[in-house]
């Protein structure tokens, strides 16, 4: 049961109200999940939601590439509603199912892309060491390009904030998604 239940849009007041819509207008077509829990502090919501459009929709990371990383956050973080949210998203963009339940269960992805592992290895460098070594980090780059990989960490960025949301305030998965993740980590 979350923490926090979305306030009905009946009593938004004049921030809550503008930041709402905005962002019900906008690609996600919708206030829900951590976006819903922001809106109870409308200039962080707006903030917030700003940063997150530029991630998800205009980065110079490929959706495929995007969405990965998104995945390895929800999963790092145990965030079912990020998991269940973007598996459609991240199927849609390139990414394998075999690629994804790896994920899901901790085990070794079989990548065949060669962006995608190293992408991967960047995530689990990052969060293992809270740094990445000259090779990684010159691997990536080459691969990706340097604008790919500073967006790069501004999704990692991104969604653990959005992590965080879902965990603290205990937000559930979408509406009919079966949980995926593990309760722990393995």
């Amino acid at each position: 049961m979350p923490r926090i239940s979305p306030i009905d849009p009946e009593r938004l007041d004049a921030a809550q109200r503008a930041v709402h819509d905005a962002i019900a207008s906008g690609p996600r077509k919708g206030v829900r999940g951590p976006l819903a829990v922001w809106l109870h502090r409308p200039q962080l919501a707006d903030r917030a939601q700003a940063l997150g459009r530029y991630c998800r929709y205009d980065s110079s990371l490929p959706p495929r590439l995007s969405e990965l990383a998104i995945m390895l956050m929800g999963r790092h973080w145990l965030a079912e509603y990020e998991w269940a949210a973007h598996k459609p998203f991240a199927l849609e963009a390139g990414l394998s199912l075999e690629v994804l339940d790896a994920i899901r269960d901790g085990r070794e992805p079989p990548f065949t892309k060669r962006d995608e592992a190293l992408i991967h290895a960047f995530m689990q460098q990052l969060h293992e060491r809270r740094a990445i070594d000259d090779a990684l980090y010159a691997d990536l780059e080459r691969e990706i390009g340097r604008d790919a990989l500073v967006d790069l960490v501004g999704v990692a960025g991104y969604y653990t904030l959005i992590s965080m949301t879902i965990k603290v305030f205990e937000v559930p998965p979408p509406a009919g998604a079966a949980p995926e993740l593990p309760t722990s980590t393995n």
